[in-house]
């Protein structure tokens, strides 16, 4: 969907975590490219968040980098007070749109995962979510919208990701709920579901492996590995007006992967 047909009131801000890299990054640039304002989480690496802070700046837009880890629930408060100086700093008290979208990829057999390996997905892909959506809650407006960032695996079963796709299958179900509870304030809560996407996940297994890339490309009915210009431009249509009716709905984003 094209940026002129993507509909944004003036204003409307955003907060992605996750967003100085790969699909949060690509979502920060499209939802800029639209007029719309963000202030996006990074993990460690500033110097790649402040790239895109620069990059935002060039569309006319406003973006604000803060620093946080997902996993560290701890630190949640701290972070909403920073995000409420972000939010002085774009003008605003609330902001409209959460993007759940940080996380770490892991792979190994179900008998070789470890307890600390389980523990620590859970706390950045579900509980991360869970408590850092709700510590946010009092800030977004009503009528905003909540996209959850999922996977294709929770649909197609692929050996060595039993661990990581369970805890995206809760946040899946965690959606649904919060479209119920939610929906009294006019608030919008769905997943996206990315397929196989060439980026530094996984350590740019999908991107840089040739053999990875084209065995997924085979089993994609499109014929290629996706990219993250193929899911930044989906998350910011779903996010505008013309998908306002869109509610506790997993979308899956995999150009047709494991038919």
């Amino acid at each position: 969907m094209s940026a002129e047909k993507t509909t944004f009131p003036k204003g409307k801000i955003a907060i992605v975590t996750g967003g100085s890299r790969g699909l949060g990054r690509n979502t920060v640039l499209h939802l800029a490219q639209r007029g719309v304002h963000s202030i996006f989480t990074y993990n460690s690496n500033r110097a790649e968040a402040d790239k895109v802070v620069a990059a935002v700046r060039e569309t006319g837009a406003k973006a604000v980098a803060l620093q946080l880890e997902t996993g560290n629930i701890g630190s949640f408060d701290a972070f909403v007070q920073s995000v409420q100086k972000a939010l002085a700093e774009l003008g605003a008290e609330r902001f409209d749109y959460l993007v759940n979208n940080a996380g770490t990829s892991h792979h190994a057999a179900f008998d070789k995962v470890t307890e600390e390996e389980l523990d620590g997905l859970y706390n950045v892909h579900f509980k991360g979510v869970f408590f850092l959506t709700q510590k946010l809650l009092p800030l977004i407006n009503d009528g905003g919208r909540i996209v959850n960032i999922s996977s294709g695996l929770t649909r197609v079963s692929y050996p060595g990701s039993s661990a990581y796709a369970s805890m995206k299958g809760a946040v899946e179900v965690l959606t649904r709920y919060l479209a119920k509870e939610l929906g009294g304030r006019g608030i919008a809560v769905n997943t996206v579901a990315p397929g196989a996407i060439a980026t530094d996940f996984s350590g740019g297994m999908v991107r840089d492996n040739p053999e990875i890339n084209k065995l997924v490309a085979d089993a994609t009915a499109l014929g290629r590995v996706g990219v993250p210009e193929d899911i930044g431009p989906m998350i910011a249509a779903l996010l505008s007006e013309d998908n306002r009716w869109v509610n506790a709905q997993r979308i899956e984003v995999s150009g047709g992967m494991g038919l």
